[in-house]
C-alpha cells in the first residue's frame, strides 16, 4: 500500500515538472499579452475624446451612423412598428373575403362631404373610381371601400395635410379598423427624416402608396403606385415617344441626369456623387443647388460651376435624345423622372435603394428598367455599355408598352391597383405575369373572360398556334314587317353554304315576334334565333351560344355570296386580333367644323370596316360589354348609330392596329375621274383564272 502510494506521488510530480518546463513559457506570455491587452484597451482614446484625437465632425454626430437626418434600421423599425402596427397582415387574415362573394368585386367611395378639402389628385381618383364598372353607389353591395378623406400628402408642413384624420375615420361606420378599405397615398413623412408616418394609424386598410420601402411593403397586401403630378391626365394620356419608324440606330447621348442636388439630408449623397460620372460626351450629368429659400448659406464650392453648366441643356431635349436616363432617389425614394423616362423611351436607370417598384407584383421591371446600387454609382456607365442593341430596342420597347398599359393616365394607374386586388381574391382566376407584362396588357385581359392565352385573339403568334377552324355567323334583324325579307333569306343560303360556318344565331332586334321556326330555311348548320332588344349595343353582347374564335358579323341586308364569306374567313385567321372585312370607310379632320368625320368614298386609305360583315374575335364581344364605358355604350344606344365606329375605335386601341379590308366579287362604279383604287389585300393581277383558289371573286 505505502508503496502505490509512492509511485502515485512520484508520477504527479514528474507531470508537474513536465508541464512547467514545456508549457510555463506559453502560460507566461498569454498571461504577459493579456495584460497589454488590458492595458492597450485602457490606454487607447476613445474616439469621442477630442483631447486625444482631433474629430473633424461633431461627437454626436459621430455616434450616428452617417448622416444625422438619416434614420438608422433600428430607429427605422420603431417608426414602422408605430406606423403599421398590423405589419403581418395579409389578405387571409386582414381582409373580409365573403363580402365579395355575392355582388362581386365592387367599389364604394365614401360621400364627400361639402366642405372638405380635397386635392386636385385624389379628385382625379375618386372620379376614376366612380366612373368605372367596378362602382356601386350601394356600401352593402361593396367588397372594397375608398376614403373620400384626402391621405395623398401626409407631409405636415404641406398645405394640403389633412389634420384628425384619426377621429374622422373612427367615426365612420363602415371603417370597421379599415377592414377591405384602400387608402392611396402619395407624399408621407416630412423634414428632416421623411419617415414613412402617415399621422394616423391605417389599420387593417391596404396601402397603396408611392415611394414604398420594401422594409415597411406588406407583399400580397399593400401595393406600390408610381408618384404622379398633379396634371397628369385623367384618362387617355399622350402616347409615347418612341414611334415605329423613327427608331435611330443610336442616340446622341448614352446616359444622362438633370435634376437637383441636395446639400444636406435624406437623399444628398447618390445626387451629390452624380458629377462623377459625367463627361460632357455622352455621359451629360447635371445637378443644381439652386433651390429652396436658403441653398446659398448652404452651397458649396461646387455650386456656381454646376448652375452655370445646369442651364446649357434642356432637360426636354435629353430626354428625347438619350438611351439611358438616370432615375436617382430624391428626399423619398420615388420621383416624378420615372414616368417622365418611360414616356420617353429613356430607359430607366434606378438609384433608390430599398425602393418596391410600382406594380411589382405584375409588372417585371427586369425588362424595361436597370435597377442600380447607390454605392456602385460609377459602375453605371461601364454597365449600360454593356447591353447589346437588340436588347436596348427590347427595354424602349417595354417601357412603350409599360407607360401605355397602365401609367399614362389617372384612370389606368387606379385601374391597374384595383384589377391587381382583384385577382387576389380569386387565385384560380388571376392573370398571369405573361398577361402583364405582354401587349395589349392585364387590364385588357379579362380573367371573367378566360386565362387561357389561346382564347384571347392576341398570343397566337407567341405560342405558335391559330383560332379555330370554323366560325359563327351573327345576323342583327330588324325587320318591321315581323317576316322573313327575301336578302336575308338569301344571306342565310349563302352563309350556311360556307364549308367553315359552324352555326348561324340571329338576333331579333324587332319590336314585332320573330317568324315560327318553320318559316325559317333549312340549312345545314345549326341556325338559333336570339330575342334582343332595340338596343344597337345587344349585337356586340357577350352571348354564351357564341363558342368559335371567330364571328361574322352581319345585317339582314347584307349581300355576299359563299366564295366571298370563305375567302375573307382565311384572311382573318392570319390576323385573328384585327377587324377583317368587306364595306370600309375613313375618318378625316373638318376643319371647317373643327371635328372628326368619316366618309364612304373610295379612297386609297381606309381606317373602318363597318361591322355589318365583317370577321373579328368573339373576345371583343366581352371587352366591348365589361371593359367600354356604360356612358359610351349609352350614347351608342340613344344615337341608335355608331355602334360599329365604336367596336372600331376599342379594337385598335387594344392592338394598335388597322382594320384589314378584303374586296367582293361586284366592282362597284363611281364617277370620279383621275383616281386610283388598291385594295389592300385582293386585287386583279395577271394570273390565269385556272390557278386562283377563289375563281369567281374576278368573275363579272
Amino acid at each position: 500500500m505505502q508503496t502505490r502510494k509512492k509511485y502515485i506521488f512520484l508520477a504527479l510530480l514528474a507531470s508537474w515538472l513536465l508541464l512547467f518546463f514545456f508549457g510555463g513559457d506559453q502560460l507566461h506570455r498569454f498571461t504577459f499579452f493579456s495584460e497589454r491587452k488590458a492595458e492597450a484597451q485602457r490606454n487607447w482614446p476613445r474616439w469621442t475624446d477630442q483631447s486625444l484625437l482631433k474629430s473633424f465632425a461633431d461627437p454626436e454626430e459621430l455616434q450616428s451612423d452617417g448622416d444625422p437626418s438619416v434614420p438608422s434600421p433600428r430607429e427605422r423599425r420603431v417608426a414602422q412598428l408605430s406606423i403599421y402596427k398590423n405589419s403581418r397582415c395579409r389578405m387571409e387574415t386582414c381582409f373580409d373575403f365573403s363580402r365579395c362573394e355575392k355582388h362581386g368585386f365592387r367599389v364604394f367611395t365614401y360621400p364627400r362631404g361639402r366642405d372638405q378639402p380635397i386635392s386636385e389628385s385624389y379628385s382625379k381618383i375618386l372620379t376614376s373610381i366612380e366612373r368605372s364598372r367596378y362602382y356601386t353607389p350601394n356600401p352593402e353591395e361593396a367588397c372594397l371601400f375608398i376614403l373620400s378623406i384626402d391621405t395623398l400628402d401626409r407631409d405636415h408642413l404641406s398645405g394640403q395635410y389633412i389634420h384628425n384624420v384619426d377621429e374622422k375615420i373612427r367615426g365612420f361606420p363602415l371603417w370597421n379598423g379599415g377592414r377591405n378599405h384602400l387608402i392611396f397615398n402619395l407624399y408621407s413623412g416630412t423634414w428632416p427624416n421623411y419617415t414613412e408616418d402617415l399621422g394616423f394609424d391605417i389599420g387593417q386598410a391596404i396601402l397603396a402608396k408611392a415611394s414604398f420601402y420594401t422594409e415597411s411593403f406588406r407583399p400580397g397586401f399593400d401595393i406600390s403606385i408610381p408618384l404622379f403630378p398633379k396634371d397628369h391626365p385623367q384618362h387617355g394620356g399622350e402616347r409615347g415617344w418612341l414611334y415605329q419608324d423613327s427608331v435611330p440606330p443610336k442616340k446622341k447621348y448614352l446616359l444622362v441626369f438633370k435634376g437637383k442636388r441636395y446639400l444636406t439630408g435624406i437623399g444628398s449623397g447618390t445626387r451629390n456623387a452624380l458629377h462623377h460620372i459625367h463627361n460632357g460626351k455622352d455621359i451629360i450629368s447635371l445637378t443644381t443647388c439652386k433651390h429652396g429659400k436658403d441653398w446659398e448659406r448652404h452651397k458649396d464650392t461646387r455650386c456656381d460651376k454646376d448652375n452655370l453648366n445646369y442651364e446649357k441643356f434642356d432637360y426636354q431635349e435629353l430626354l428625347h435624345n438619350s438611351t439611358f436616363c438616370i432615375v436617382p432617389r430624391g428626399r423619398r425614394l420615388g420621383s416624378f423622372r420615372f414616368l417622365e423616362a418611360l414616356q420617353a423611351a429613356c430607359i430607366p436607370v434606378l438609384l433608390s435603394d430599398g425602393w418596391e417598384l410600382p406594380f411589382a407584383e405584375a409588372i417585371d421591371w427586369g425588362k424595361a428598367a436597370v435597377v442600380g446600387n447607390e454605392r456602385l454609382l460609377l459602375q453605371i456607365p461601364s454597365a449600360v455599355r454593356c447591353i447589346h442593341p437588340e436588347h436596348v430596342l427590347a427595354f424602349q420597347q417595354q417601357t412603350q408598352f409599360l407607360w401605355d398599359a397602365y401609367f399614362s393616365s389617372v384612370d389606368k394607374i387606379v385601374h391597374t391597383t384595383l384589377e391587381i386586388i382583384k385577382d387576389r381574391l380569386l387565385q384560380h382566376r388571376s392573370r398571369s405575369r405573361f398577361l402583364w407584362n405582354t401587349l395589349p396588357g392585364g387590364l385588357l385581359a379579362l380573367p371573367d373572360f378566360s386565362t387561357y392565352l389561346g382564347d384571347f385573339p392576341f398570343y397566337h403568334l407567341q405560342r405558335g398556334s391559330s383560332p379555330s377552324k370554323k366560325f359563327t355567323a351573327f345576323i342583327r334583324a330588324t325587320s318591321m314587317a315581323g317576316s322573313l325579307s327575301q336578302p336575308i333569306l338569301r344571306l342565310i343560303q349563302a352563309v350556311s353554304g360556307s364549308q367553315y360556318c359552324a352555326q348561324i344565331l340571329v338576333l331579333w332586334s324587332s319590336e314585332k315576334p320573330s317568324p315560327p321556326s318553320g318559316k325559317w330555311p333549312q340549312t345545314t348548320v345549326p341556325l338559333t334565333v336570339i330575342q334582343g332588344r332595340s338596343k344597337v349595343s345587344d349585337r356586340f353582347f357577350p352571348y354564351a351560344a357564341i363558342q368559335t374564335d371567330a364571328v361574322l358579323s352581319l345585317d339582314e341586308h347584307t349581300s355576299l355570296s359563299t366564295s366571298e364569306v370563305d375567302f375573307a374567313f382565311v384572311v382573318w385567321r392570319s390576323f385573328p386580333e384585327r377587324i377583317v372585312g368587306f364595306p370600309a370607310q375613313s375618318h378625316f379632320w373638318d376643319a371647317k367644323q373643327r371635328r372628326w368625320g368619316y366618309t364612304s368614298k373610295w379612297t386609297n386609305e381606309l381606317s373602318i370596316i363597318l361591322t355589318t360583315a365583317a370577321f373579328y374575335h368573339r373576345y371583343y364581344h366581352s371587352l366591348f360589354t365589361e371593359y367600354l364605358p356604360a356612358r359610351l355604350r349609352e350614347l351608342v344606344d340613344g344615337l341608335a348609330a355608331c355602334e360599329d365606329l365604336l367596336m372600331n375605335i376599342l379594337v385598335a386601341a387594344v392592338t394598335k392596329l388597322p382594320p384589314i379590308k378584303v374586296a367582293q366579287r361586284k366592282q362597284h362604279k363611281e364617277a370620279v375621274p383621275q383616281q386610283l383604287r388598291l385594295d389592300p389585300v385582293l386585287f386583279k393581277d395577271q394570273v390565269s383564272i385556272l390557278r386562283k383558289k377563289y375563281p369567281y371573286l374576278d368573275k363579272p
